[in-house]
């Protein structure tokens, strides 16, 4: 057990639990504007290295970064300085303006300022992989609107043929929300980081601080401002411990299977996943190229007892298939289970189909699919039920910004979403 607090609690204008991008972007306007800020943050800080060990740190250590379902099927977020961005695919999908309009919150200034700030953008000719390059053209001869999506990569910085991104850029190509940690704390604010939130303090209806643990010991800091970033699990969890939400919230995850074919004569492995694809919105499918590093396709191909195609990596296609998933299942206080709705499994199929045809298009063979997953947990603190229009969330001063606001299933990159909706609400507080 942590010990009990003994010294007095330092005080500061504003607290913000948690460092991905909602959280990120709110500290760095907060403090910006003059306000001294703590940065909780329940992973680490350490630089990233690109390594396999290190990923799996952040992002499989079960019950904090993982959680496996009762289908079977795998939920996996980013634990460190920075959230999911660390070892996202880096695409940016613009949030989808009107359905926020509809609930009073304007992100188009916040868009449009990000935009012009960030490294935004579809990736050149030489920075799209042989993979992805085969499946744009195999996906064009079919008359689908396949094209390039937008990326958040610094391209003079990126390289040819490296497979880093989902592992976390050692090259400071790939922009994640560890740049507006730095800029925050440029302007002051601190970060702790392996700080777990426990509860949020509230006195006479109003936030005063939060309780975290940090190196074994219990501590406080006050404050009058706290906002939760936690993400999709984390926040609703602090929220059930401090008394304020039920012990348990549905979610959406944003499930996503790879539907995987040899071609003889690639010669790929090693590429920027997620360079080009296409969305169907109504349906609410999207798929993409998803060339990911050799350990994780074995792991796929385990998973889909295709043993025969372990070592053929540099020879596979892989596609992304995603779905916006109905919202459902729960995060309880020391669990998370997402299953499927027949719907959603329905959405699976279509988008598998037509992966497996552009695989077919691409003279693919050897095709197979794996079991969904996912890595989006989300709207388990909706707008409108859990947080009002101004995301406030059960006291005075108490705020949520991170994927666990969104109101109803996703089915989109939410990073881009998540830094408007940090910068919108920054912006009004420091007003």
């Amino acid at each position: 057990m942590p010990e009990t607090i003994s010294s007095p609690a330092p005080s500061f204008d504003a607290i913000v639990v948690g460092s991905g991008p909602g959280g990120a972007s709110v500290a760095r306007e907060l403090a910006s504007r003059g306000l001294r800020v703590l940065i909780l943050e329940q992973g680490s800080a350490a630089p990233l290295r690109g390594t396999l060990a290190q990923m799996a740190r952040i992002a499989a250590i079960p019950g904090k970064g993982a959680f496996v379902h009762r289908d079977a099927s795998l939920l996996v977020q980013g634990v460190n300085a920075g959230g999911s961005s660390s070892i996202n695919f880096a695409t940016a999908a613009d949030p989808p303006l009107a359905r926020f309009a509809a609930l009073g919150i304007d992100l188009a200034p916040a868009l449009a300022s990000l935009r012009a700030e960030l490294p935004i953008g579809p990736l050149p000719d030489a920075l799209v992989g042989p993979a992805a390059t085969r499946i744009l053209q195999g996906a064009l001869a079919l008359g689908l609107d396949w094209r390039k999506l937008d990326k958040m990569i610094r391209p003079q910085l990126c390289r040819a043929g490296c497979w880093r991104c989902v592992y976390g850029c050692p090259f400071g190509a790939k922009w994640s929300a560890r740049d507006f940690i730095d800029q925050a704390c440029t302007h002051g604010a601190v970060l702790r980081d392996k700080a777990r939130a426990t509860r949020v303090l509230v006195n006479d209806g109003k936030a005063a601080g939060v309780d975290y643990v940090r190196e074994g010991k219990l501590e406080q800091a006050r404050a009058p401002l706290v906002v939760l970033a936690g993400g999709g699990v984390g926040s609703p969890r602090l929220l059930h411990g401090s008394g304020l939400r039920a012990r348990a919230s549905s979610l959406f995850s944003d499930p996503v299977l790879a539907v995987m074919g040899t071609v003889d004569g690639l010669d790929g492995g090693a590429e920027v996943p997620m360079a080009a694809g296409m969305r169907l919105d109504e349906a609410g499918i999207s798929l993409a190229d998803m060339t990911l590093p050799k350990p994780m396709y074995q792991a796929f191909t385990a998973q889909a007892g295709r043993f025969d195609r372990l070592f053929a990596h540099r020879r596979t296609l892989s596609l992304m298939v995603k779905i916006a998933d109905r919202t459902g299942g729960a995060v309880g206080p020391r669990w998370v289970d997402k299953t499927l709705h027949q719907a959603d499994r329905a959405k699976l199929a279509r988008g598998e189909a037509m992966a497996r045809a552009i695989l077919a298009r691409c003279g693919a063979t050897h095709v197979f699919a794996s079991h969904h997953f996912a890595a989006h947990p989300g709207g388990s603190v909706p707008i409108g039920d859990g947080v009002d229009a101004s995301l406030q969330a059960g006291a005075a001063g108490l705020y949520v910004c991170d994927a666990s606001v969104i109101p109803g299933p996703w089915g989109l990159p939410p990073t881009l979403t998540l830094l408007c909706l940090g910068t919108w609400l920054g912006r009004r507080l420091a007003r």
